[in-house]
């Protein structure tokens, strides 16, 4: 003869029963929040180094006369360098804090601040890609209206390069974008 046991959902058994699941649920995201934070610090500070040592010369007529295109040619991508460096640095320093959320899967006050801060470097990263972008667009294309040339039909190799560091932050940009969206998954729970 087999006795049932109704045990209320409200019980500390029911919640015992689903809390193994969700703690083991953010474990993973708070892993998989630290592995796209290292691939955005790489794609950052590779867009920034990449930015950064970008210039080409052409002679002109002689070796004493040259056409250059470097990056702090243009004001654009200066800023477009320190601020890729910045988001280089600020993902470095929230790693500590990443490692946090994993050993603690239930530190609300750390993903929090990760999210308030990532919104904040996000939009960084997302001004700095965005006005290179166009610069990089019109090297490319020029503009008739306002007589830019475009400059890629000389500067291969340095366009190249622009275009590279461009694709790079934006890679940086959509890791952001995925960074957000999983802390407020994981704080959603709480």
């Amino acid at each position: 003869m087999s006795t049932k046991i109704d045990v209320p959902e409200s019980s500390h058994a029911a919640k015992v029963a689903v809390a193994p699941k969700q703690g083991g649920m953010k474990k993973g995201m708070a892993i998989m929040d630290f592995i796209l934070r290292l691939g955005a610090i790489a794609a950052s500070l590779g867009a920034a180094a990449t930015m950064g040592t970008s210039d080409q010369s052409l002679p002109f007529f002689t070796q004493f006369f040259q056409f250059e295109a470097s990056y702090d040619s243009f004001p654009t991508f200066e800023f477009f360098v320190i601020a890729m460096a910045l988001v280089g640095g600020y993902l470095v320093l929230s790693l500590p804090f990443s490692i946090v959320t994993i050993v603690r899967p239930g530190a609300v006050r750390a993903r929090l601040l990760l999210i308030i801060l990532d919104t904040v470097f996000l939009t960084l990263a997302a001004s700095s890609a965005a006005a290179a972008a166009d610069i990089t667009y019109l090297a490319h294309n020029g503009n008739q209206d306002t007589n830019w040339i475009a400059i890629c039909n000389q500067f291969g190799n340095f366009c190249q390069e622009v275009s590279g560091a461009v694709v790079s932050s934006f890679a940086a940009v959509v890791i952001f974008i995925l960074l957000i969206v999983m802390s407020a998954i994981a704080l959603r729970g709480h």
